[in-house]
């Protein structure tokens, strides 16, 4: 087991820029090569001050239904949702399963794998595949049986050196099973074991355990279920008697190793269900993780207050925890995939009370946010993120879409008075900065460029940088000199944003 020690915020990261070989010998100390990459504030490793202005989290959006697991193979025990973009194909997976509680005893029917897909990331249809039978029928949507299909989590392999017939890849299986089984499959849908033995043998792995081709460290990088005694120190957090999260790399997705307990930055110690963490297709250098937080809460006049009182009542009557437990999602990010920066506060909360919610299950998102386009006519594409309802209640569960701008996990936010953000020396190639932000009709923002001593940049001072205003994931930044950066690529600045009535998402220099 690793111990970790809490490490001071300037700290980590120079540690995370040095491990990155983001500093070059001719560099001032401290600089951070962005390349053209786009940069989020999921996390505050680009900021040096703020002044007047504070990161802000932002809370995705409900939207109607979009798959509900009703077949008879499926049931309210459905859940460990994958979603993957493929192309012009959107494809989910979950494990179908029937839960319930008779007789104060918990009864949980068979599980398999199921598939679904899409052509927008809306409409969600049921294919029937012809692949396992159920009930003495091949006509379902089932495409895993058996071996690790309590917890089965497919991927899109984006490493450049995979075969064809292992483009998608996966981990599923469970400590009774002997640990996870390393899977693959040409198409999504047809699957064969990698090779015979489990291929991680050492966590407890009873929830989501995933895995993915982690382009900034050149590697296979996989998370499952692990309880860890940790310890706790006045400067570190790790899990000590909680549900919790480790990692591990691996070269070829068969041998892995260098294994670590996750550690947070200021967070209590709580229980983590799921983790849900890949990298953002948008800046795919940031993990970015939506981990369920799981929460036994006991009878109370505000517990029996809640939705449904009859069936928790049932619930836990077979064990306290099915009727008491309450889930929610989380947001966390990381650089180098084993501290992250987590918000404390609720990301996906169970939200207004009603049917079908503020139960065990509820919340769990599925693993990866997807591009999907804005129901508004002529707005810019979104982010979809899906999570579970109705989960340990009758005979089926739902899993509702939830919406975001691109990017728009966390802000910048400064109100009318105004505020600033200064960022640490960066070092960038490309000819023109692009900004995600949204102002009010009063807002603006403005961006200076400065030399890492805090003095503009004749050129592209404040005063040069006449006000932007408006609502744009991809608005470019002019001077009056114009939109051209190119003659500081190469060179340490800082950027200075000055904020009205505004929100900044993110910001890249585009070649």
């Amino acid at each position: 087991m690793v111990v970790a020690m809490r490490i001071t915020f300037s700290v980590f990261c120079l540690i995370v820029v040095l491990s990155s070989a983001a500093v070059s010998a001719a560099d001032p100390p401290g600089v951070i090569d962005i390349g053209s990459r786009r940069e989020l504030f999921v996390d505050t490793f680009l900021i040096e001050s703020m002044n007047g202005a504070q990161r802000r989290l932002h809370h995705p959006v409900p939207q109607k239904i979009a798959t509900v697991n009703d077949a008879p193979w499926e049931g309210a025990g459905s859940g460990y949702h994958s979603v993957i973009h493929d192309g012009d194909v959107y494809r989910m997976y979950y494990r179908g399963s029937a839960l319930g509680v008779a007789a104060g005893k918990l009864i949980v029917g068979t599980q398999v794998y199921c598939y679904v897909e899409s052509r927008d990331g809306i409409t969600w249809d049921k294919p029937n595949l012809g692949l396992f039978p159920h009930d003495g029928s091949k006509q379902n949507n089932i495409i895993l049986t058996g071996l690790g299909c309590h917890n089965f989590a497919p991927f899109l392999d984006a490493n450049p050196a995979c075969r064809p017939d292992a483009r998608f890849k996966a981990l599923g299986g469970s400590a009774k099973e002997g640990g996870l089984f390393a899977f693959k499959s040409a198409d999504g849908i047809h699957w064969s074991l990698l090779q015979q033995d489990p291929v991680i043998t050492v966590g407890a792995f009873d929830s989501q355990n995933l895995a993915f081709w982690d382009t900034a460290a050149q590697k296979y990088r996989a998370y499952f279920r692990t309880f860890t005694k940790g310890v706790t120190t006045a400067k570190v957090w790790t899990p000590a008697g909680y549900r919790a999260i480790r990692t591990a790399l691996s070269a070829d997705f068969l041998a892995w190793g260098d294994d670590a307990d996750l550690t947070y930055e200021d967070s209590p110690g709580e229980h983590l269900y799921t983790n849900q963490i890949g990298p953002y297709y948008r800046a795919p250098h940031i993990l970015i993780g939506f981990p369920t937080r799981y929460v036994e809460r006991g009878w109370s006049k505000s517990m029996r207050s809640l939705p449904e009182l009859k069936h928790r009542e049932e619930r836990a009557a077979a064990h306290l925890r099915y009727g008491t437990a309450l889930t929610e999602g989380l947001l966390m990010a990381s650089r180098d995939g084993v501290h992250f920066d987590r918000w404390n506060e609720a990301f996906l909360r169970p939200g207004p009370e009603r049917s079908d919610t503020w139960n065990y299950g509820h919340q769990f998102i599925a693993w990866h946010a997807v591009e999907t386009k804005s129901d508004l006519p002529g707005a810019a594409n979104e982010i979809s993120l899906y999570a579970s309802e109705g989960a340990w209640t009758g005979s089926s569960n739902a899993m509702r879409r939830y919406t975001l701008r691109l990017d728009g996990f966390v802000s910048i936010n400064a109100p009318w008075k105004g505020g600033e953000l200064i960022t640490r020396p960066l070092k960038f190639d490309g000819k023109r900065l692009e900004i995600n932000f949204a102002t009010s009709a009063a807002g603006s923002v403005r961006i200076e460029m400065q030399n890492p001593d805090g003095t503009p940049v004749p050129g592209f001072t404040l005063d040069d940088c006449p006000a932007l205003f408006g609502d744009s994931v991809d608005r470019a930044v002019t001077w009056r000199k114009g939109s051209d950066v190119s003659t500081l690529a190469g060179k340490a600045v800082r950027l200075r944003f000055v904020l009205k009535d505004a929100d900044l998402y993110s910001f890249r220099v585009a070649k």
